[in-house]
């Protein structure tokens, strides 16, 4: 009898210390059960790592080319616009950690606050509390709820802070305020709903590498997020590799055909339609001409001819 009562208490003081480290997120079981289309290696938490090496090749991805393999898979929601930006020049590209702010309202947010300093050991507010989780190719993408006045949740000093965590910029559907500080941080970017000189006040972390929305967009934790002039595309960790072999394959067949076709030897139906052996051949010692293009086998063309999500 005394085993069954203490084994219950062990299991009830579990469960408790169980919401507690998943407080303002959600365990490793229920992000992997929702991200389990992707296959590959996924940090503690469970949130999906795509390699460096494709983050590195996604910084030259088109994001039309991107958005357009991604809605010929059936993802037709993926890309938001309408960004305020500090540098049109420098992309943010990475994997996304997310978080999720809301109207505050003082009982929720008390106890919120007092669990994480108290019991997670949490540092000040908890807009700073994502940035303590940023790993190196990491993106802080985060849903203010659109909150201009008042909901600027970054200035210089946290624009410093992530930039040293992540190498990384970020992606706020909210304000952010310092703008004339945070131009000085080389290599750092933001995208955001706008600029405002205001404090961060009426706001709550609810949500920390959740799943969250960004306009029309569902974000997951592990996306891999490409934002650059034009806008945002949120890509689902699985879909990385297919969209960026993709995109490099149009980019050498753009080139490829636009030489072809000035030299007279291809019409650009031949080159936008689908390829005959005789045109792949072409192709492929056309490619072995430009090693910075890189290399394709004919397997691989095949492969990308083969679905042309393109």
């Amino acid at each position: 009898m005394n085993f069954k009562i203490s084994f219950l208490l062990l299991s009830v003081v579990g469960i408790m210390d169980s919401q507690l480290l998943y407080a303002q997120t959600i365990s490793k079981e229920e992000l992997t059960f929702l991200t389990s289309e992707w296959k590959g290696e996924r940090f503690p938490d469970g949130r999906p790592k795509v390699a460096e090496s494709l983050l590195e090749r996604a910084k030259k991805v088109g994001i039309a080319d991107a958005w357009t393999v991604l809605k010929n898979e059936g993802y037709t929601n993926q890309y938001e616009g309408n960004w305020k930006t500090v540098n049109d020049e420098t992309p943010v590209v990475g994997r996304a950690v997310t978080a999720q702010f809301m109207p505050s309202r003082p009982d929720v947010e008390k106890s919120i606050v007092d669990r994480g300093q108290k019991v997670q050991g949490r540092k000040g507010a908890s807009n700073s509390w994502p940035i303590d989780v940023l790993t190196k190719g990491d993106v802080y993408v985060a849903d203010g709820f659109g909150k201009i006045n008042g909901g600027t949740l970054m200035g210089a000093t946290l624009a410093n802070s992530i930039f040293n965590k992540s190498g990384n910029g970020v992606v706020f559907n909210a304000a952010v305020r310092d703008l004339e500080e945070i131009q000085t941080i080389k290599g750092f970017n933001a995208f955001v709903r706008d600029w405002h000189p205001s404090f961060l006040e009426g706001s709550v972390l609810m949500g920390l590498n959740t799943p969250i929305r960004m306009g029309n967009v569902m974000v997951m934790p592990g996306d891999l997020v490409i934002a650059k002039r034009e806008g945002v595309l949120f890509i689902p960790a699985h879909l990385a590799e297919q969209v960026i072999s993709t995109c490099e394959f149009v980019t050498r067949k753009d080139k490829f055909g636009f030489e072809m076709i000035k030299a007279g030897k291809y019409s650009a139906g031949q080159i936008d339609s689908q390829w005959n052996d005789q045109l792949k051949n072409d192709f492929l010692k056309w490619l072995g001409t430009h090693p910075e293009m890189g290399t394709m086998t004919k397997a691989e063309v095949d492969k990308v001819m083969s679905k042309r999500t393109w």
